[in-house]
């Protein structure tokens, strides 16, 4: 759980990317490439990461990812140059795109396959913390409400970067028991053709796309919604910061609940609940333009979409058995969607304010309702 923890250090690239562009004078598509920049990488590293843990097993994996993490936190506090910036950032992509693909089937090793999707929902609250408290270290930083050694909104890179370290000590010195992965003597390359082969399962394919989709809606709110606020009611940086923490904050009241619930309702009937609910957020942050109608439809996005990952990777890593290391991959490189949504995004609220923005989101959720149905049709 404290490895969740660290997980959620990639949710403060949305809130630094609005510091940012204020400080360095950036356009909306120019800000927005660092958050993408940050999910590129888990097209790039998640398939190769679930042949690393066949190799190295899932807890080894898990603890490089954490290494690299560190680094990445340690970059921005000496510098603030846009390249050693867009560095950083990438090295945090590297890091968690290891981790995401590695420490959800790791939990599987723990758990034993029992309670996964509750489990995993737990560990996705767990990670919310981390997401909901870094903008606001980042604000309290930037107004001199706590001792920032100089860095202002930077403070939260060193704060981050020392429970990083814990996080990997106390990992480190944990026995866990894994059941030995089949190391397949393929070449590489047939090793990945094998892996992308599972996309012809309809299952995966869909919740591979559905991921994506999730993701997507999930970095484009946490880097757009300061922005709506500003749009729409003229606040500076500093006042719709909050908007970012109160998004994850009702993220991880949800992803609570969505623990416990998940333990005693349906989670195909709960998947249509978090989908209406950010459907209805939509339309709020659509139409809003008072404070409170933009809290509450920021709000009940995050409530929305606290619970759909968990539901999904648990779908997909039931879809193929004893392909639990390939599929994850697979998964985790969707959050590729994290890249193609902010920029998506980016280029559209430069035309037609954030509106234009919130259509790219809307899209998402649109397919999520889609995919909602199909796997309705496949369980009737």
């Amino acid at each position: 759980m404290l490895c969740f923890f660290a997980m959620g250090f990639v949710d403060l690239v949305g809130i630094a990317s609005n510091y940012v562009k204020a400080d360095l004078n950036l356009s909306d598509s120019m800000a927005n490439l660092l958050p993408s920049l940050v999910f590129f990488w888990f097209l790039i590293f998640s398939i190769p990461t679930s042949l690393l843990m066949n190799r190295i097993g899932r807890k080894r994996t898990v603890l490089l990812s954490l290494v690299i993490t560190i680094v990445s936190m340690l970059i921005p506090i000496f510098a603030h140059q846009f390249w050693l910036l867009l560095i950083a950032f990438s090295l945090l992509g590297i890091g968690n795109a290891l981790m995401q693909t590695s420490l959800n089937p790791l939990v599987d090793s723990v758990m034993n396959g029992g309670k996964l999707a509750s489990t995993l929902t737990f560990g996705q609250f767990i990670k919310a913390i981390a997401s909901f408290m870094a903008p606001l270290i980042a604000a309290w930083g930037a107004a001199g409400n706590i001792p920032a050694f100089g860095l202002g909104w930077r403070v939260l890179f060193p704060i981050y970067m020392a429970i990083g370290i814990v996080a990997t000590l106390l990992l480190y010195a944990t026995k866990i028991h894994e059941e030995p992965a089949a190391v397949s003597q393929a070449g590489v390359g047939k090793q990945y053709a094998n892996a992308f082969r599972l996309l012809a399962n309809p299952v995966v394919l869909l919740c591979f796309l559905a991921i994506v989709c999730h993701v997507g809606i999930d970095v484009g709110t946490n880097t757009t919604a300061p922005k709506v606020l500003m749009e729409r009611l003229g606040w500076t940086i500093g006042q719709a910061a909050f908007a970012t923490s109160l998004y994850f904050i009702f993220r991880t009241v949800g992803s609570l609940l969505g623990s416990f619930i998940l333990a005693h309702v349906k989670e195909w009937k709960f998947l249509l609940i978090s989908i209406l609910l950010m459907f209805v957020s939509l339309i709020g942050l659509f139409v809003g333009s008072s404070q409170w109608e933009l809290y509450g439809a920021i709000a009940l996005m995050g409530l929305g979409n606290s619970n759909p990952f968990s539901i999904i990777m648990s779908r997909a890593l039931r879809a193929v058995p004893g392909k639990e290391n390939e599929v994850s991959g697979l998964m985790i490189m969707g959050l590729f969607g994290g890249t193609v949504f902010p920029l998506l995004m980016g280029f559209a609220s430069d035309r037609v304010g954030q509106a234009g923005a919130i259509a790219v989101m809307a899209l998402g959720v649109l397919y999520l309702l889609a995919f909602w149905f199909s796997g309705t049709r496949q369980r009737s």
